[in-house]
């Protein structure tokens, strides 16, 4: 009796355990806490270009979503160094400041009720110096015979203007718990 007491006492911390260890690996490539929703508005009139604040390095997140093949698109929430700072939906992009250093960066997809296939992720890495400006692109993947993924890539100053100048500039705020 008391071996069996001692198994399951050893046995119930694991689910708890696995379910931290899970978040700080997320958080570890950038992603902030899964349950975080955002509430996102894209202005196709806005173009908002920017340039690096004093001692500050500048990113540029755009959401592709040209070869998504649904009406229904994602809301892909952007993670920095383990905190969601926000949020595109559709052909949109945003931007922020970081600091000097490494940084952690993660897209990840707000869970969508009506969708079949798990919630998905990329990360990359990147270190950052002031006065820098960096793009990253993700693009979301969807077709008709139910594959999804995601990509985060770095991508071409150019190349990122030029999608800019037909994308929507999202603003996004969290949602209250």
């Amino acid at each position: 009796m008391k071996t069996a007491l001692a198994l399951l006492l050893a046995v119930l911390p694991a689910p708890a355990f696995a379910q931290a260890t899970a978040t700080a690996t997320a958080a570890s490539a950038g992603c902030g806490d899964s349950a975080a929703k955002f509430d996102v508005k894209n202005d196709k009139r806005k173009h908002p270009l920017s340039q690096p604040a004093e001692g500050k390095a500048l990113v540029y997140f755009l959401e592709d979503d040209s070869q998504f093949a649904s009406i229904f698109k994602p809301t892909t929430r952007i993670g920095v160094d383990g905190s969601w700072i926000g949020a595109t939906h559709g052909d949109s992009y945003f931007y922020f400041s970081v600091d000097p250093g490494e940084h952690h960066l993660c897209a990840s997809w707000q869970a969508a009720e009506n969708w079949n296939f798990e919630h998905k992720a990329a990360a990359v890495h990147f270190t950052a110096h002031a006065g820098d400006v960096f793009y990253f692109r993700v693009r979301n993947i969807y077709s008709k015979e139910w594959l999804a993924s995601i990509d985060l890539e770095p991508v071409d100053s150019d190349e990122a203007v030029l999608l800019m100048s037909t994308f929507s500039f999202s603003s996004s705020r969290l949602k209250p718990d």
